[in-house]
């Protein structure tokens, strides 16, 4: 196997122990020009109510969460380790305009809710093709995505705000910004807003590109609302992080989640 696989297999593994891919090794980023999405956003664009849905109490939210029931594949976690559970005050940003997009990343959550509920989410492992070279079969098996989901119910309007911070943050920050989470540096390339999904009140989508040791990697973001609770889904492919490809973000998780929000 060749060194470099070695090594990107290395950064990939790494990644899982930490918050969605806040590598050990974080790279700087450089702000440029870009635009986010690069003329190809597409958000889901819904006036928010006049007036604001009262926040929903942390038995509601419980209620609310995902479990295994819901989801037809992969395996939820109802009480995620304390390296999916990063506090917010723990992500530091360089640009505080992009704290909003670092937050979503770092497995957290935008401004202060009334209460929230977290689940973590891990996809199948695939299996490799028979008599695959043993370095297709080593990415085959690291080819799963990681989703931390996290309920958040806010007072006063507080949703409707943290999706504008969102979407100012996305379009602010497109060339890239850099943010420490846990203590551990990550640097982000390029922003770029991505396809929202459907069936919420509002929606947001991202696609930020990671630059670790060299290797550039695409990690996913979604956030949704129902009235006054969010629903934040950070994804990460390990794969992805050892190759540098792209990857399908788990949209069965975000249905399943509205259908619950209902």
């Amino acid at each position: 196997m060749s060194s470099l696989v070695v090594r990107r297999t290395a950064l990939a593994a790494s990644t899982a122990a930490l918050v969605l891919l806040a590598t050990a090794c974080g790279g700087s980023s450089d702000s440029g020009d870009e635009k986010a999405g690069d003329g190809k956003t597409a958000q889901a664009d819904k006036t928010a109510s006049a007036a604001p849905t009262k926040a929903l109490g942390a038995a509601e939210l419980e209620k609310a969460a995902l479990t295994q029931a819901d989801v037809k594949s992969g395996k939820v976690t109802i009480k995620p380790p304390a390296t999916d559970d990063v506090a917010q005050d723990k992500v530091k940003t360089g640009d505080t305009a992009c704290t909003p997009l670092a937050l979503l990343q770092a497995g957290s959550y935008v401004g202060t809710p009334a209460a929230t509920v977290k689940r973590s989410w891990l996809g199948d492992a695939k299996k490799p093709p028979a008599g695959a070279d043993p370095q297709v079969a080593l990415l085959a098996g690291l080819d799963r995505s990681k989703v931390v989901v996290t309920l958040a119910s806010y007072d006063d309007g507080g949703a409707e705000q943290a999706m504008k911070d969102l979407q100012a943050a996305a379009g602010k920050c497109a060339g890239g910004y850099s943010y420490t989470a846990a203590g551990t540096k990550t640097g982000i390339d390029k922003v770029a807003l991505t396809q929202a999904p459907a069936g919420a009140d509002e929606a947001f989508a991202v696609t930020q590109t990671v630059n670790a040791e060299g290797v550039k990697a695409p990690v996913k973001g979604v956030v949704v609302r129902k009235g006054a609770t969010l629903a934040y889904f950070p994804a990460v492919n390990l794969a992805s992080a050892a190759s540098g490809k792209d990857f399908d973000f788990p949209a069965e998780l975000v249905d399943a989640q509205l259908a619950k929000l209902k």
